[in-house]
């Protein structure tokens, strides 16, 4: 949903004009610094933007308030393509793929315009692994195909091994489309990167 659409009832929206201060009834315990839950039980920060701060399990499915979770992977950091190589593979080694696409999703919007195709197809596998580990068949095979022609069309950069990843993409799909059963993330994890990585 685009939360910047204007709303279609003729009623002005509660949640931009409900204040919400530390302590008061809409501020959700357990959340993170800075964000409250306003009306409709959405999560907000100071400036009225979205914000989710509910707790997810590891592949990034949301778990019921004042659960336990895994920790999220924090947004907006700039790292070194090396460095968002090195992370993303360990979150996939880990089974932690929803984690790995959001590192991918940093380097897409944080990289030089000429290397956004092959971060954002990086991220769209994470996200094709992470449907199959969830059971989401279609979607897995889908995303995992898209990722697999973006990264292709995008060539190979910072020693990622995109014809490895090609090749395992492709057969993850096959096997997610015959296969019933969820993947195990970990165990179906690609390997990122075929030689030295860049800075």
């Amino acid at each position: 949903m685009n939360d910047s659409a204007p709303h279609s009832s003729s009623q002005p929206s509660q949640e931009s004009s409900q204040e919400t201060t530390p302590g008061s009834e809409t501020e959700s315990t357990g959340q993170a610094s800075g964000t409250a839950r306003g009306a409709g039980g959405r999560d907000r920060d100071e400036e009225g933007r979205a914000r989710n701060a509910r707790p997810r399990d590891g592949l990034g499915r949301p778990l019921p308030y004042g659960a336990p979770g895994v920790e999220r992977q924090p947004e907006g950091v700039v790292r070194s393509p090396g460095e968002s190589v090195a992370e993303a593979q360990e979150l996939l080694d880990q089974g932690r793929p929803f984690h790995a696409h959001e590192v991918f999703e940093d380097a897409w919007k944080s990289g030089p315009e000429e290397e956004r195709a092959l971060w954002r197809g990086l991220a769209q596998l994470a996200v094709g692994l992470t449907h199959a580990a969830r059971g989401n068949r279609t979607g897995g095979a889908r995303l995992l195909r898209r990722g697999a022609a973006a990264i292709d069309e995008a060539g190979a950069r910072h020693g990622i091994d995109v014809p490895g990843l090609v090749v395992w993409a492709t057969g993850l799909a096959e096997r997610v489309e015959r296969d019933p059963e969820p993947v195990d993330a970990a165990a179906s994890a690609p390997v990122l990167a075929g030689g030295p990585l860049g800075g």
